[in-house]
């Protein structure tokens, strides 16, 4: 039997989705897990489409947007703009 890497951008079909993701993963509080899955949605919505509207570097979007990337606050508050979405507390 041959197993291959989960991979989130795969489930990631509608808006609710991507909501429900980025949702768990903050809840976590982990920063490696935020990072990543910000990383996902980028993908998902289009890198280099995401790099042009937020004016980031594409190159260094995919390096602080991975498992072991550590984006700027500035950077996550640019992306979660972009996706449309914005912070609350609760």
């Amino acid at each position: 039997m041959k197993l291959s890497e989960y991979n989130a951008t795969d489930y990631l079909e509608t808006e609710e989705d991507i909501k429900e993701y980025l949702n768990a993963s903050f809840k976590t509080g982990d920063s490696k897990l935020i990072a990543r899955a910000l990383g996902d949605v980028a993908k998902v919505k289009g890198m280099s489409k995401i790099a042009k509207s937020t004016k980031l570097d594409r190159s260094s979007l995919y390096n602080s947007l991975t498992k072991d990337g550590d984006p700027k606050l500035s950077t996550i508050i640019k992306l979660i703009k972009n996706f449309g979405y914005s912070f609350s507390i609760n």
